[in-house]
């Protein structure tokens, strides 16, 4: 099984997502975005909640990330909600939205909006299969591509009243490096 180590990745140049970042924060761009997002069969997917400090407090979902190989739609929840059209996306069963630890994802947004994700693929469970050890982003996203992800941005507040341009890049970041990871682990049998 192969693993790496936090020296070994900070020997790595950082990974950038290079696409165009979309901020969806009206109920109108949200229908667009899906209309755009449902013409493709895989999806990278990730979520980003507002952090909390005190024990007990949870927060709901604050950000869904989706992502091509060359957009990412940034979905502002704690601004619109679950709209028809994204439930509609997220239960999906013909379009494959990869993410990792997808439970946590789905405890985050069922407390924003009860329904049943469909059609999602958990990384964490494909890995293993491929002889990888390692079960966080980062560390995936190294062993296979040899670039590092930063995570600076992951404690920040994601209901901030704009997002900053850091921010959007580590969350288009994070849905993006699913989806590549997914594709790499689809198309090699080098881990196998």
């Amino acid at each position: 099984m192969r693993s790496i180590t936090k020296e070994e990745i900070a020997a790595f140049n950082t990974e950038e997502f290079n696409g165009r970042i979309y901020v969806i924060d009206t109920p109108d761009k949200a229908d667009r975005a899906v209309v755009y997002l449902s013409g493709f069969s895989h999806l990278g997917f990730d979520t980003e909640t507002r952090p909390s400090f005190k024990k007990g407090n949870l927060n709901s979902v604050a950000l869904i990330q989706l992502a091509t190989d060359n957009r990412c739609y940034l979905f502002r929840m704690n601004r619109i909600g679950f709209s028809l059209s994204l439930i509609q996306l997220l239960t999906n069963a013909n379009i494959r939205k990869i993410g990792l630890s997808l439970k946590d994802d789905f405890t985050t947004m069922s407390r924003r909006m009860k329904f049943s994700p469909e059609g999602f693929v958990d990384l964490q469970k494909m890995v293993s299969e491929h002889n990888i050890a390692d079960i966080g982003l980062q560390k995936i996203y190294a062993i296979l591509f040899q670039k590092k992800i930063s995570k600076s941005q992951r404690l920040s507040n994601w209901e901030a009243e704009e997002l900053s341009y850091a921010q959007k890049k580590y969350a288009a970041l994070d849905a993006w490096a699913c989806l590549k990871i997914y594709e790499k682990l689809c198309h090699t049998n080098e881990f196998i």
